[in-house]
């Protein structure tokens, strides 16, 4: 039988019934030589593209909640009605089409113009408005304060040398070589210039004058703020090595590093991971796709047990040693000596190099420096504002009351950073927007896919439905009657929908 991604598509200018679109539903079909995703809502029959502009995701797989569309496989949400990206990890718009109904048959016509961005009508816009951080956050801050039509100065000061980029894929296919180098970055050099958004790389912001308003870097140069988001992010855990070189020992947290670990994948034989993080199992994913000999070592008993608990943990691990990567948990590594690791129980590896994945820090330094409340990271509000007005925070340096848990929490989520420097950009404008969202991460190993919705430090209960084995599977975390945080392995909808049913309870 035919796959049904493979069966012929309607031609939606001739028409198709309504007969069979029942409400919430959706149907895909073709415009020309394009996939059009037609959508039911009550009465309203919507005509989007088919496709989430962050990495294709099909769109008829995920969820209509109110006039909006939400992609399976990373949560990225859009507007039925305009086709704007609400909500990242999609940046770019998707595509509307006018759609015609005569009785039960719909017509989909042209297509129409995006939107062009209104101007604030605010009276407290900040003339102009400075972004510390060249991550996740730092761009989508950036980026919405010119969609929603603001006109001032924008900078954004970026420590690394790369532009922003596509971090989550360097652990995952660029990494592992399946992804090109020219993907990697968010945004192409000519966007910040189409939109007049200053890009100073490659160097660090040192303090901040308050009272001047102005951003000091370690260049010497003052940058004059209205506003100021702070997006430092994080800054991995270092470990010292007795015995080897710097040129042994590889972190991942920039671009400018995952060139430097994939150039040495081209005659490595063996590396050993130090640590059992996502990013470290991921970074062992991606070196064994390469058909490099892997050894894991690590002082946790269970992989992953702190943040998805034993049985996932378990699962993950053999889902590692099935693909050849070998663990040695429950100890460190000593020293090394050329090629020998010597571990803590005086076992010794062949390693060509090491990568080290032992978490990171936020790096708050500049919000100490500058006076900030700090709290385990930086003290924000439910509108992302430090305790100095005009200064907002976003990314993984933030705290901040997350409706959902009741908690202050802090997390080091890619799609949450997007988020928060989105809600961080449109407040910055004073339009007063509460983050409320709950957050989101993926994990990639090999084909399998974890989707993680909420936050659970700590939980009393863990459900499984399911089966691991049959890589379809649901875990929650549960303290007491709440339900904190959902772990879906290929159930892409089921995570979606608690996405919404906890924003719904939030509500």
């Amino acid at each position: 039988m035919a796959d049904a991604q493979d069966a012929p598509k309607p031609d939606l200018k001739n028409g198709v019934s309504l007969a069979g679109l029942a409400d919430g539903a959706m149907l895909v079909g073709r415009v020309d030589d394009e996939e059009v995703l037609l959508a039911r809502r009550g009465d309203e029959i919507f005509a989007v593209s088919a496709h989430c502009t962050h990495y294709h995701g099909p769109l008829a797989d995920g969820l209509i909640a109110g006039d909006t569309v939400r992609c399976p496989w990373h949560h990225a949400c859009f507007s039925l009605r305009t086709g704007e990206a609400l909500r990242a990890p999609a940046l770019d718009p998707i595509a509307c089409w006018r759609v015609e109904r005569s009785g039960n048959t719909v017509f989909v016509r042209e297509k129409i113009p995006v939107p062009l961005p209104v101007k604030p009508s605010s009276r407290s816009i900040p003339d102009t408005v400075v972004i510390v951080g060249g991550g996740a956050a730092g761009l989508a801050a950036a980026d919405m304060l010119r969609r929603e039509g603001y006109e001032g100065g924008v900078t954004l000061i970026s420590a690394d040398e790369s532009p922003p980029c596509d971090r989550p894929n360097l652990s995952k296919d660029y990494l592992a070589g399946t992804a090109q180098e020219d993907w990697i970055a968010l945004r192409p050099p000519e966007y910040y210039a189409e939109r007049r958004i200053e890009l100073v790389l490659n160097v660090r912001a040192t303090s901040l004058d308050l009272k001047q308003k102005n951003a000091i870097l370690e260049n010497g140069r003052k940058v004059k703020f209205g506003a100021l988001l702070m997006a430092t992010g994080a800054d991995p855990v270092r470990l010292p090595v007795p015995g080897a070189q710097d040129s042994q020992l590889h972190y991942l947290r920039t671009f400018a590093d995952a060139k430097a670990i994939v150039a040495k994948t081209a005659s490595a034989k063996r590396v050993v991971v130090i640590g059992a993080s996502f990013i470290a199992l991921e970074v062992a994913a991606s070196l064994r796709t390469r058909g490099i000999e892997v050894h894991v070592v690590a002082p946790d008993k269970t992989p992953l047990e702190r943040v998805l608990g034993r049985e996932v943990g378990e699962f993950i691990r053999k889902l590692h040693e099935a693909h050849g990567v070998v663990f040695h948990l429950g100890q460190t590594v000593g020293r090394m000596d050329g090629r020998r690791v010597t571990l803590s129980d005086g076992s010794v590896l062949d390693a060509d190099f090491m990568v080290l994945g032992v978490g990171v820090r936020p790096s708050i330094a500049l919000a100490e420096q500058a006076g900030l409340a700090i709290d385990r990271g930086v003290a924000v509000n439910e509108y992302l504002e430090t305790s100095v007005a005009g200064i907002f925070a976003a990314g993984d340096i933030a705290r901040w009351p997350d409706p959902h848990s009741g908690d202050r929490i802090r997390v080091e989520h890619w799609v949450v950073a997007e988020r928060q420097g989105q809600v961080a950009a449109r407040n910055i404008l004073g339009q007063r927007v509460r983050f409320d969202a709950a957050p989101f991460f993926w994990s990639q190993h090999y084909d399998l896919s974890i989707n993680y919705v909420g936050h659970a430090e700590k939980w009393d209960r863990v459900d499984i439905a399911g089966s691991f084995d049959a890589k379809d599977c649901a875990v929650t975390y549960r303290r007491g009657s709440r339900t904190l945080a959902v772990a879906t392995i290929f159930r892409d909808l089921q995570s979606l929908q608690t996405e919404l049913a906890m924003e719904t309870s939030m509500a």
